[in-house]
């Protein structure tokens, strides 16, 4: 079975693996749905994790009715989630900072690769404090499929000028390691939504609690 050093690159998702975004949009989409007169569960967005904002809207559509005004929503969500986040901020999640360290003393390079549009994917790296921390970030924006498609990954490699199949992808959600095994790179599942994806625990090389383990598996390999 291959180690985590036997690969040269990584890529890292950012909602649910490297920050804790998730959350901040399940409670801003819940107020905006709430303020438009409907009703949904909190939990019932955990269906959406790891899904692409449009993607979003058609399982949204499919529970609330095709007349359900998703252009108002995406204003209500927006202004709810920004005013979440402006007061309570983002968290980073466990090892992330540790793992990234690790890299760059190592000269391993590199990258996030996100579904989330570029204008959010940086404006929540810059609210975390993470700004500067990933020397090549690729978004929903910069390819025609979004996840589950590879075409992210394939783009991430390609632009860090690495095989993909040297590099480590770490996931948190089914959508993403679907996404991910089609790349044809090693995968690393940490799930954020619980119970955990039994699809994604079966499909995935590896199955970890957080970025710290990950760290930890690395220094004892190497």
């Amino acid at each position: 079975m291959p180690k985590l050093t036997d690969f040269t690159a990584f890529i890292f998702d950012m909602d649910g693996l490297v920050l804790d975004t998730e959350p901040t949009y399940f409670a801003a989409w819940q107020q905006a749905v709430t303020k438009m007169g409907y009703r949904l569960e909190v939990d019932a967005f955990k269906v959406v994790s790891g899904f692409h904002y449009q993607q979003v809207e058609a399982q949204i559509l499919s529970w609330l009715g095709h007349d359900f005004d998703l252009h108002t929503f995406k204003r209500l969500g927006t202004e709810c989630w920004r005013k979440y986040v402006n007061q309570h901020g983002i968290a980073v999640k466990s090892g992330v900072t540790n793992l990234l360290d690790y890299a760059q003393q190592h000269e391993i390079p590199f990258s996030l690769a996100t579904n989330s549009s570029s204008i959010y994917a940086h404006e929540c790296l810059t609210i975390a404090g993470l700004s500067h921390c990933f020397p090549l970030v690729v978004t929903g924006d910069d390819v025609r499929s979004v996840k589950p498609a590879p075409d992210i990954f394939l783009k991430a490699a390609e632009r860090m000028q690495v095989d993909i199949q040297q590099c480590v992808i770490f996931e948190d959600s089914h959508t993403g390691i679907v996404a991910a095994s089609a790349s044809g790179a090693y995968t690393v599942y940490v799930p954020s939504t619980f119970p955990v994806n039994l699809q994604a625990s079966a499909l995935c090389n590896c199955q970890l609690e957080n970025l710290m383990q990950a760290l930890k598996i690395l220094e004892a390999q190497r």
